[in-house]
């Protein structure tokens, strides 16, 4: 069993770092393995099950002098089966640079888009109603999109006035999906009763292996609800990887098609049957190819995925 870094370096030291797909580094005889897919509950829209996120070092990347990386991870994550594309305008530069990017590469058509609105102040502070369509005009500019196909209320800002804005749109046809997001857990009450009441088409929330909060009453109730998931920081942000530092992947892992630390990682977030899309932000073309790797192949059963946090657990 190779780790993250190794599986990385033979990538590049094959000169196709950019353009090999990982399920034809490891299917073998087997042939391409199958893209991960999940359906959008209340549409039944199939996407592909991991795809990028823009904060971070995303954001970093996009903020600075050098964006001909993201050129590359927008390519690699199109190449590579994934369509899914987070984003917000509080991401520093990421919504313009990457509507302008995927603009220039011929790509925005290929994205399915998610971005945000909150103009809400701090403190619970009321939003602007106007500010609050002017930020989402802007990000129709940006994103060179006469639809976009999903805006969410960013960290729950003020939702009935924001999200009353989503509503309009979505009757309107100018948004096809609506929702909210947040990865504070002093919010997670307040997400409970807004999917209770309002028609959500998706959450967004953080979830990882040594962060299971959501799956003891958002998952369920997101499953009952009909609403889909999208799940941020499936790393723990830098949590995780600063756990397994110099530890191998586990050669167990190779049963369900995980072959780097992030994969497992990821594939442990995809097997839960409510998470419908992870977001991964990543400014690096080889992390866009191997995030995109847990997007092919098998995923844990339950008996795995309690090895799995186990395994996590002792390191």
């Amino acid at each position: 069993m190779i780790t993250r870094r190794d599986y990385l370096k033979l990538l590049v030291a094959s000169g196709v770092a950019l353009g090999l797909k990982p399920s034809l580094l490891w299917a073998g005889q087997d042939g391409d393995l199958p893209l991960i897919t999940r359906a959008i509950p209340s549409s039944g829209e199939e996407l592909p099950a991991v795809g990028l996120g823009s904060s971070a070092t995303f954001s970093s990347a996009a903020g600075g002098d050098d964006v001909d990386a993201l050129r590359e991870v927008l390519r690699e994550l199109v190449a590579n089966g994934g369509t899914v594309f987070d984003t917000a305008p509080s991401y520093g530069a990421s919504e313009e640079v990457s509507g302008r990017i995927a603009d220039e590469q011929g790509l925005t058509d290929k994205l399915f888009w998610a971005t945000k609105v909150n103009v809400a102040g701090r403190n619970g502070g009321s939003a602007d109603p106007e500010e609050a369509r002017a930020q989402i005009e802007q990000s129709f500019q940006r994103l060179k999109k006469p639809v976009l196909d999903l805006i969410q209320v960013h960290n729950l800002g003020d939702v009935p006035t924001q999200f009353g804005i989503l509503k309009e749109l979505k009757g309107e046809e100018r948004v096809r999906y609506i929702g909210v997001t947040t990865t504070f857990p002093r919010q997670y009450e307040e997400l409970e009763r807004i999917m209770q009441r309002e028609p959500l088409d998706f959450i967004g929330v953080d979830y990882a292996i040594d962060n299971r909060t959501m799956e003891e009453r958002i998952f369920p109730l997101a499953r009952d609800r009909g609403i889909g998931v999208l799940v941020y920081a499936p790393f723990g942000r830098t949590r995780l990887w600063e756990r397994v530092r110099g530890q191998e992947v586990p050669d167990w892992a190779a049963e369900f098609d995980a072959h780097t630390w992030g994969q497992f990682f990821l594939k442990f977030v995809l097997s839960h049957p409510d998470v419908t899309v992870a977001t991964p932000a990543t400014s690096r073309p080889h992390h866009m190819v191997d995030n995109m790797g847990a997007a092919r192949g098998g995923l844990p059963d339950e008996e795995m995925r309690q090895r799995m946090i186990a395994h996590i657990e002792q390191l």
